[in-house]
Parts: C-alpha cells; sequence; structure tokens
C-alpha cells in the first residue's frame, strides 16, 4: 500500500485549529494513530491522553503503557471498574440487557469512557477532543453524543472517520510511522468484564472462527467432559454471592467468565443491525452474561406478575435499544430505571446449576418472594373448588358468543 498516497489524501482534508486536546486513549491502532495525526496533521500543542480502566484487564492496561511509552506519551489513568459493575452492569442484569441478542457492554463503555474523558478535558481547559471511531460503525455516535452534553462547545476530531481511512491504511501508516501495534484480527477486540467483542465489522458471512481466537470460552467439543455445579443467590435481581461466598458483582462476574468458558458457555455469532440500520455479522463471548441473564429471567418468572412481566419486556427493550444507541444519558433512561428498579424489589433467590458442554441446566431453585404455590395451583392437590370455575368460563366466553352471534371469524 502507498503510504504516500495516504498521506496526501490525508493532508488535502481541512481540519480545526486545535491547541490542547484530549485523547480517549486505549492503546489500540486506533487510539494511537490517533496520538501521531494530533502531531502530524492537527499540530495540536498540548496532547492529554486519558486511559478509562473498565474491566479490559491487567493484560490490556499494561500494553496499553507499553504503548504510550513507545509514542512519548503519559496517560491520565481513571479506574471506573466498580462504578461499570455497580451502577451499570447491575441496571444490565435487571434489565435483562440483550439488543437482539447482545448483551449489551461496549454499547455502555463508550459512553461512561466518553463522559469521564470529556469532565476531564473541561477540567483541565482543553479546547478539542479525539477519539478513534471509523465512520462505518456506531461508536462515532455514542461518542459524540456524549461529548457534546459533558463538553459543549469543544471540537470534536474523529480521524479515521473524517479522513475516511480503512483498516488497512490504518496500519500501513502505523507500520511506516513506527506506531507500535498488537493487533493480530482485524478490527480487533474490545473486552470488558461483562463481554468481549471481536473483530466487529469485520467477519465476512460464512467465515470460520478459529479456536484461537477466544479468550474464555473452550468450544464445547473441546470443553471439559465433567459438568460443573454453581449456585448463585440473587438479592433485588443481582447476584450477590458464588459457591456461598458473598462477593461483590465486580468479583462475580470474572469468576463466572472463567467457570462458565471452561465449560463452552458464552459464544455469541449474530447478525446485528447498527445504528446507521446496517447489518454486520458480530461475533462475541460473555460467559457470565449469558448464565447470569438466564438466570435472571427465570427468577423473574418465578416473582414477578403476569402483568409485571408482559409490561416490563418492553421497558427492557427500550433500555437496551438507547443503551445501544448512543442515548446513555437521555432523561427518558433514567424514567425506565425507576420502574425496573421498582420490579426487582421482590427478584430474590438461590439457584443451583449444572454447566456442562455449551448448556446451563436449572436443578433447583429457592425464593421467599416467588409467586409459585402448587397447594393452589397443582393438579395434584385440592386448592379450591374447581366447580367455582364453571360461571367463571361462562362469563369469560361471553365475547365469543358475541362473535358467533355476528357469524364468527371471517
Amino acid at each position: 500500500m502507498d503510504v504516500a498516497e495516504i498521506e496526501r489524501k490525508i493532508e488535502v482534508v481541512k481540519t480545526p485549529k486545535v491547541t490542547k486536546v484530549a485523547s480517549a486513549f486505549s492503546g489500540g491502532l486506533d487510539s494511537s494513530l490517533s496520538i501521531a495525526l494530533l502531531r502530524r496533521k492537527y499540530k495540536a500543542k498540548e496532547i492529554v491522553p486519558i486511559t478509562v480502566d473498565i474491566g479490559q484487564g491487567d493484560e490490556e492496561i499494561e500494553q496499553c503503557k507499553r504503548h504510550a511509552k513507545a509514542l512519548g506519551i503519559a496517560p491520565i489513568f481513571i479506574d471506573v471498574k466498580e462504578e461499570f459493575a455497580n451502577e451499570w452492569l447491575s441496571m444490565a442484569i435487571k434489565a435483562n440487557s440483550s439488543y437482539g441478542g447482545y448483551p449489551v457492554s461496549t454499547s455502555m463503555t463508550r459512553q461512561l469512557i466518553a463522559r469521564k474523558v470529556a469532565e476531564r478535558a473541561v477540567e483541565l481547559g482543553c479546547d478539542a477532543l479525539i477519539e478513534g471511531s471509523s465512520g462505518k460503525g456506531n461508536d462515532q455516535y455514542r461518542m459524540h453524543n456524549v461529548f457534546t452534553l459533558f463538553a459543549p462547545g469543544l471540537e470534536i476530531l474523529v480521524p479515521v472517520r473524517d479522513f475516511d481511512l480503512t483498516r488497512g491504511e490504518e496500519e500501513a501508516l502505523c507500520k511506516a510511522w513506527g506506531i507500535p501495534v498488537a493487533e493480530t484480527l482485524a478490527g480487533g477486540d474490545d473486552k470488558t468484564m461483562w463481554c468481549r467483542s471481536i473483530a466487529s465489522g469485520a467477519i465476512d458471512l460464512n467465515q470460520e472462527l478459529p479456536d484461537d481466537i477466544w479468550m474464555w470460552l473452550v468450544v464445547p467439543e473441546k470443553a471439559k467432559d465433567e459438568p460443573t455445579i454453581i449456585e448463585i443467590e440473587f438479592e433485588k435481581g443481582v447476584p450477590v454471592s458464588l459457591n456461598g461466598r458473598r462477593m461483590s458483582l465486580s468479583q462475580i462476574i470474572p469468576e463466572l467468565n472463567t467457570i462458565g468458558g471452561e465449560n463452552g458457555i458464552g459464544r455469541i455469532d449474530m447478525f446485528e443491525d447498527g445504528i446507521m440500520d446496517l447489518k454486520s455479522r458480530e461475533i462475541y463471548e460473555a460467559p457470565a452474561a449469558k448464565i447470569i441473564l438466564a438466570l435472571h429471567q427465570d427468577l423473574e418468572q418465578l416473582c414477578l406478575t403476569k402483568d409485571e412481566i408482559l409490561f416490563k419486556k418492553a421497558i427492557d427493550q427500550k433500555w437496551a435499544y438507547m443503551m445501544y444507541h448512543g442515548e446513555a444519558f437521555h432523561p427518558l433512561r433514567y424514567g425506565l430505571e425507576a420502574f425496573i428498579d421498582q420490579s426487582q424489589q421482590v427478584v430474590n433467590g438461590k439457584y443451583r446449576v449444572k454447566l456442562y458442554k455449551g448448556n446451563i441446566e436449572i436443578l433447583s431453585r429457592e425464593s421467599d418472594t416467588g409467586l409459585f404455590c402448587p397447594e393452589i395451583r397443582s393438579i395434584k392437590n385440592k386448592g379450591f373448588n374447581q366447580q367455582m370455575c364453571r360461571d367463571a368460563a361462562h362469563i369469560r366466553g361471553l365475547p365469543y358468543q358475541v362473535l358467533a352471534k355476528r357469524g364468527g371469524i371471517k
């Protein structure tokens, strides 16, 4: 690839004049290239790299530090792991978060990161923000919305999009300019404690996935032959205990990622309708999310009334939609969460579960707030006088009696 041609393409694009720029810096290809472009193209006088630890793990944080050193920058580190777990992931669980099968994760982290970067940029007197989104993905909208809300008036620089760079062109520039790159998959990956996105936007329709792309997951056919039995306890809709040990959510999730992954649980291969209403094939691994969300939905079925369950499905769907579409700080979110939180006051219980080669089997359930009442409902018990239902059935059938008079359904 002709680097000189790529450089000429960049050179002809007009850019705003900026002085002090805050960078959302992860150490990945996009954010590393952005640092070089701030120096070469934007002529920024001061760069303020900000790295937000969202739970991507020690290995990625150390890689970020190495790449920062190679670029000659010293990032400001902000640790939000507990905030992400306790405020964002707890709500994601209570809301049964799923956008068409994707347990919203990067959708949330991008917006939390953007807020932290924007707030620090304002605090430090920056006049611009820079981030590494492409023009074909969703993050440009998420980051833009949050930057606009929390750092109004600052310039927003998105070089990959604004210079119309392909992944191959980015890689060529990095190689030519001596920018460190550790990406082994086109599209890279994005990891949080809740879900890992793999090669987003770069997977072809029938592309086979090698076994070595997974971080937690052991594919079912290679998973261990003995099942694993676990116990999880929920209080007010959130896991509070794993195998009899009371733990924080930020401790439970990583442990479940390991346990679930070694039992073949967590693979997600789906078509995703992005913010621009264009489809992509997306690959995720999320062992803990798969387990927790499956059990939480079952527990809600046990503890909530029929009308609550049916109504809440629409609320949950809207919550996930808003998170995915970059509307995490829209006022409506907080109204939805008020209902969700209220519904969870009775969602309490303990589960004993068998994990085996990709399967999650519930062995037992306990709940002091459940609505399962076999002494009334079971056909094995008397419960109530069934003869009373004769008149009730007659009344419920009256609308159909009227329909029959009209001639039935045409």
